[in-house]
């Protein structure tokens, strides 16, 4: 096994992520804030990624399509202070990248002096290569993202499986092929047939993350929310629920509730002691006074 591969406690850069190609299975999660991406980090997982899924998962809005470049930074800054060994990628949101070559190099640069990330991650293909390109030669390791592009969705007609017919899918081995040759470190396969998702694995010498790609990509990707049961509404079909914390949660906030509607919190053992006030004071010195008095008396 190549030297470059990371053990489960040794930093993770992009060039040991790319030589884990073949030889064993990427793991890669979500994280966009400091107490959540410790616990990412201290999991072992290979890649974090601050995504622009905040926008729906943590800010509220309907898609990934508000998020600013202003509030990924904020919130990688906050990841970056909880994470150590993962590599750390932003995910350039929508708007940061399309107008020109340029204005995706001046974003990416942002991304790493003021979020603190290691790497960027772009949605597109073909279409994508001249800033993949420009970007890497830049210095900034870049993951790719293409199949179903959450930013594209309007253009997409919806969460869509993308590659399903024989045209959609030679689009995406060119579109794998071209990142790749770009100079891409990985790329991200969402939302294809499992078949596709092997076939593209097979052919481009970088690694595949899937995300709703099937199970014969290098490696894969959830969103942290969805992997631990705090998202509400639909769930899609890829995701597997490792655990119910919002039922959790939800349950303590109300036990909390009843407590102090109650009385029960805070108990005495959750409360400071404090000395006894003034008037208090007052009263007890006399007694102190005539107690040390009887003692000096009978000595």
């Amino acid at each position: 096994m190549s030297s470059c591969i990371p053990d489960r406690k040794s930093k993770v850069t992009a060039p040991s992520i790319r030589a884990m190609k073949g030889r064993t299975r990427i793991t890669a999660m979500t994280a966009y804030d400091c107490p959540t991406a410790r616990l990412v980090d201290e999991s072992g997982m290979d890649i974090l990624l601050v995504g622009d899924s905040l926008g729906p998962t943590v800010l509220g809005y309907p898609s990934t399509l508000p998020v600013s470049l202003e509030e990924m930074l904020a919130h990688s800054r906050a990841v970056a202070r909880g994470a150590s060994r993962a590599l750390l990628v932003g995910d350039l949101p929508f708007g940061s990248y399309h107008e020109s070559v340029e204005q995706a190099l001046r974003s990416s640069i942002r991304f790493v002096k003021e979020g603190n990330v290691e790497a960027v991650k772009m949605e597109g293909g073909v279409e994508r290569t001249a800033a993949i390109r420009a970007v890497v030669e830049a210095g900034i390791p870049v993951m790719g993202h293409i199949g179903l592009r959450p930013q594209a969705v309007h253009q997409m007609g919806g969460f869509r499986v993308q590659g399903k017919t024989a045209e959609q899918a030679e689009r995406l081995l060119a579109d794998a092929a071209a990142v790749a040759e770009a100079g891409a470190f990985s790329v991200v396969l969402e939302g294809i047939p499992t078949e596709l998702g092997a076939e593209i694995t097979r052919r481009i010498p970088i690694p595949t993350i899937g995300i709703g790609a099937g199970p014969d990509c290098d490696g894969q990707i959830l969103v942290f929310t969805d992997l631990v049961g705090l998202t509400s509404g639909h769930v899609p079909k890829f995701v597997r629920r490792y655990a119910e914390a919002g039922a959790v949660i939800a349950a303590a906030l109300a036990a909390y509730r009843e407590d102090v509607l109650a009385g029960r919190f805070p108990s005495a053992e959750e409360s400071y002691g404090a000395a006894p006030p003034p008037a208090a004071q007052e009263k007890q010195a006399p007694a102190r006074k005539a107690a040390g008095s009887g003692r000096k008396a009978g000595s």
